[in-house]
């Protein structure tokens, strides 16, 4: 019998502490016998890692550490680096989804199988570093007829 909060023995927690035991069995039992259940969590477990890599990756000027003494100023620290990590993830998403409209326009197979596994939440397109020198009206005359940077072009077999 467990004692919560007082010195009688409580039978609903008794029951729920061997509940808690039984679904971490059943849990652990599914997970060795199903492969595709660990590749679920495993896939699962990657998106978390590329989203804090991401967010480790925007929130270098200060290595990582926040600086400010007053929790007012922390938690604005802390927002600015969720929105910016939202802006980030909403913008690759957005490219992601142009690009795979674009290749299947152009009769590339693309299957939703495959981008189940794709996670927006890389730094690779970011430039961290530097300054970077933009000449607005050029990068205007840029864009397409939806407001769109234009997309690289697609990778081909032939050119691997």
């Amino acid at each position: 019998m467990l004692f919560l909060g007082s010195s009688t023995p409580n039978t609903l927690a008794a029951a729920l502490k061997e509940w808690g035991m039984l679904r971490r069995t059943l849990h652990a039992a599914k997970y060795l016998s199903d492969p595709a259940y660990r590749r679920r969590i495993a896939r699962q477990l990657n998106k978390g890692e590329s989203l804090h890599a991401l967010r480790r990756d925007l929130h270098y000027a200060q290595q990582g550490a926040v600086t400010k003494p007053a929790l007012a100023d922390q938690t604005d620290q802390a927002w600015c680096l969720t929105v910016l990590t939202n802006a980030v993830i909403t913008w690759t998403t957005e490219y992601y989804s142009l690009a795979v409209r674009q290749l299947r326009a152009a009769g590339r197979d693309v299957p939703d199988e495959l981008l189940a596994h794709i996670s927006p939440a890389h730094s690779e397109n970011v430039n961290f570093f530097g300054v970077i020198t933009v000449d607005v009206e050029a990068e205007l005359a840029k864009l397409d007829g939806g407001g769109w940077r234009p997309l690289r072009p697609a990778v081909t077999d032939a050119t691997l």
